[in-house]
């Protein structure tokens, strides 16, 4: 059996608090997560921008109709706007080529892959998700009800992410969802990180994997693609594109790597 390498992520920094030691989904109840979710500061931050936005549709409202669109609207381009984010960024091997993305494709999606029960890594880092939001939910919320409108989408797309992250949580979790929906969610997103990255990307909506035909069932694809660990970054294209490697202390090899109990 090939020797482990330890990957040190991004989030390996002293913090305070609550967060002053990682945490790991497989090793927690959903007391623990929820207690953990609504501490974490990205929740924070989406929740307390969701409560400015809808001040800013307060001071500026829309009409009923246009406001209703504007949700729906954001609603609907969201899991369109992750999907293409997580198959052709994320997925795509060409971040890890860039010296400029290599650390940034690291921290939001190698890390993840590498160790997908980490919940500091799992969390998506603002400064990537932010803007994402912004740009899927503003301007389609402005053309339909103006700065009202605007608000009341950027609002729903945070919200939204609210969902997704915890969603993305349970995913992970040693726990089994009485949802038939959430399960079936999280049986598929198991596959997309156990099985074949190749697919499932939709994370809670899969409707864009049929559309484009990345949506699979374990059963029909015959074996475990050598990749689902690595997204492809290996030892030998670590070579030629050493950036990922270098700020992580090495390639790590065959499953994600072991942890010390504590």
């Amino acid at each position: 059996m090939a020797k482990e390498t330890h990957v040190k992520s991004l989030t390996d920094t002293p913090k305070l608090g609550f967060w002053s030691r990682p945490h790991y989904l497989d090793r927690m109840t959903l007391r623990d997560l929820v207690a953990a979710y609504f501490q974490h500061y990205t929740i924070l931050s989406y929740l307390g921008l969701a409560a400015v936005s809808i001040a800013v549709f307060v001071w500026a409202p829309a009409a009923p109709l246009a406001t209703f669109a504007a949700v729906v609207a954001a609603g609907l381009v969201y899991p369109m706007v992750w999907y293409a984010l997580h198959r052709w960024v994320l997925h795509g091997r060409w971040m890890y080529k860039l010296p400029m993305f290599a650390a940034t494709w690291k921290r939001i999606h190698y890390d993840h892959h590498q160790d997908p029960n980490h919940l500091e890594v799992l969390f998506g880092a603002l400064h990537t998700t932010l803007p994402t939001i912004a740009v899927a939910t503003l301007p389609v919320g402005y053309a339909i009800g103006g700065i009202g409108g605007a608000a009341a989408a950027f609002a729903a797309g945070l919200l939204i992410t609210c969902y997704y992250e915890f969603i993305h949580c349970i995913q992970h979790l040693a726990f089994k969802p009485r949802s038939k929906i959430i399960a079936r969610m999280k049986k598929l997103h198991m596959e997309h990180h156990f099985f074949d990255e190749a697919g499932n990307f939709g994370i809670t909506n899969y409707l864009p994997d049929r559309l484009f035909g990345t949506y699979y069932e374990r059963r029909a694809r015959k074996g475990r693609s050598p990749t689902v660990f690595n997204l492809g970054y290996t030892e030998e294209v670590a070579k030629t594109y050493p950036w990922v490697a270098d700020l992580s202390g090495g390639v790590a090899s065959g499953h994600p790597r072991s942890r010390a109990r504590g």
